[in-house]
This record gives structure tokens, C-alpha cells and sequence, in this order.
């Protein structure tokens, strides 16, 4: 599973108190499974630091920009630990020309091993690293355009890249024992549980199924919290004030399961852990949670 991490006053943050301090705010971090390092990225570079804030290495993306507006490079560690990815949302950021690159580093001294070109023109990509320890998933979000999702592996020097073939599914989630993932529909109108690596749909919620009107979204976010529960967050407005709710899914079925509290102050805040735990972070402190 990957590391949660989070930052707060000046630092990246995981469960049991270890910080990584860094002198600016990450546009995303991550880090090591080991808890000895961690990676973000800012607007210009990739950087490592170790648990002291020290520098390890740094990795630029290219033609320094004064400000990078309304773009996101996304950074993740290897299920080992032993690589870095990177997606570089390059064709809105300027430091190259061209469209989108996805990139693999070595952990340890940040030497980049394997790129390839993805085609897109994203504000973002969020990485989800994949339990059977070679696969790494991005989806890229283009905005208005949609969100296109990629498979990675590391072969040797090369980055092999299968695109899945939709451009209207946001990816939130992969299942604890990897043999399936979990998707919203860019315009958030249902949730989807896939198999993988295919991507067959196999079932759909929709807000109707949770028990809610045509006026409610479902938010580009859920998880597993175990092996047959998943939660999804149906949200909407009232009298101007928007509201979200937690509701639990079988798996199995698509089944409503009834809703739950999540003791998280927004609709993004579960970080789900396995075992029907999850972790909530508020004031720079991880709280773990069960049902």
C-alpha cells in the first residue's frame, strides 16, 4: 500500500508522527515505504529530501518558469521503494515543448531511467501504485476535456504504457488484492468497479442507487475498505450550502450498504488503510478510524 503523506506547517507528514520539513509548498509529495525518504514537487522540479529536510537529489523539468498556473506535476514512490514516478504535465507547463511525459527515477539517486511521451494535455496526473509491484496507473485530468487513464511498467530501460480506452472515467481507487479498481464518471454521474487489468466494467452506482435525487453529484473520490465494502461520496447543495455524504457499496453486488460516518471535515478527507480501517488528517495529525 502506498505511504499516506500530507502536508501541514512546513512539513510532509505520515501515521506515527515522521515529518520530512521542506522549505516550500509541494504541488504533490510522497514517501518511501520505508519512511526514509520523501519526494515532492514544486513548480519547477522534482526534489528528494531525507527525514531531516536535507537534500538528496533534484530533478528539473526543464526551462524555469516564474510561475506555473493551473498545472499539478504528480509524484509517487515504487510499491518497493525503488523508483520514483513522475508525470509532467509538460504541454500546459512550458519547461519543454510538447505534450505530456511520464518518467521513472532511480530512489536513490534520482537518475532518470525510462520516459515516455503520453499524448495529453493535463492539468494533473494522480498516480495510484498497484499491488503486484510492477504496475503504476495515472489518470490525467484535461479539464473540461475529461481525464484519460494509463497503465505503466518499468521494463528495464523502457516504460511500457497501455492507455485504457475512455476519456470520461476518473480513477479513485485499486482494490487491496489488485484485482480490480474503482472509477467516477467525469461528469459525476456514477461509480464504476472495473476488473484488471482489462478495465471491464462490472458495476455501476449511481446517486438514484444511494438514495438521492437527480440534483446529486457523485465526488471524484472512494476506496475499498475492505476486500467486499467500498465507500463512495455522494454530494449536492441546499439553499446555497453544499453538503457530502459517506455511503458503503458491496463490491460483489453494487448493493447500498447504508451510510457511514467518516469523521472527515470534507468530502476528499478518508484515506482508507484495509482491515474496514482509514485514516482522517486535520492540525497536521493522522487519526485512524474503523467501522
Amino acid at each position: 500500500m502506498t505511504t499516506p503523506a500530507r502536508y501541514s506547517d512546513g512539513a510532509i507528514h505520515v501515521p506515527g508522527g515522521v515529518t520530512f520539513p521542506v522549505p516550500v509548498t509541494p504541488r504533490e509529495q510522497a514517501v518511501a515505504p520505508d519512511l526514509t525518504s520523501a519526494v515532492y514537487t514544486s513548480d519547477n522540479d522534482l526534489v528528494c529530501v531525507d527525514r531531516a529536510g536535507a537534500q538528496r537529489w533534484r530533478h528539473e523539468f526543464g526551462t524555469v518558469q516564474e510561475k506555473v498556473r493551473n498545472v499539478r506535476a504528480g509524484c509517487t514512490f515504487s510499491f518497493n521503494g525503488e523508483h520514483v514516478w513522475l508525470f509532467r504535465p509538460d504541454a500546459m507547463g512550458n519547461w519543454n515543448d510538447g505534450d505530456d511525459t511520464w518518467h521513472v527515477l532511480d530512489a536513490t539517486t534520482g537518475t532518470l531511467l525510462a520516459s515516455a511521451d503520453l499524448g495529453t494535455v493535463g492539468h494533473g496526473g494522480n498516480h495510484h501504485v498497484h499491488p503486484n509491484g510492477t504496475d503504476v496507473l495515472v489518470d490525467v485530468g484535461e479539464g473540461q476535456d475529461g481525464s484519460l487513464l494509463f497503465r505503466g511498467t518499468l521494463r528495464g530501460t523502457s516504460l511500457e504504457v497501455v492507455r485504457y480506452p475512455w476519456e470520461d472515467r476518473v480513477l479513485v481507487a485499486i482494490a487491496e488484492d489488485g484485482r480490480g479498481f474503482m472509477t467516477v464518471h467525469h461528469e459525476q454521474h456514477d461509480v464504476a468497479f472495473h476488473t484488471y487489468p482489462d478495465g471491464e466494467v462490472v458495476r455501476r452506482v449511481s446517486a438514484a442507487d444511494l438514495g438521492h435525487d437527480e440534483d446529486t453529484w457523485l465526488e471524484w473520490t472512494g476506496g475499498y475498505l475492505d476486500p467486499d465494502t467500498a465507500f463512495v461520496v455522494a454530494g449536492g447543495e441546499d439553499d446555497g450550502e453544499e453538503w457530502f455524504r459517506h455511503h458503503l457499496v458491496d463490491v460483489r453486488t453494487g448493493a447500498h450498504l447504508g451510510t457511514f460516518d467518516a469523521h472527515a471535515a470534507d468530502a476528499y478527507g478518508v484515506i482508507p488503510v484495509g482491515g474496514g480501517a482509514w485514516l482522517t488528517f486535520e492540525g497536521g495529525e493522522f487519526r485512524r478510524h474503523v467501522r
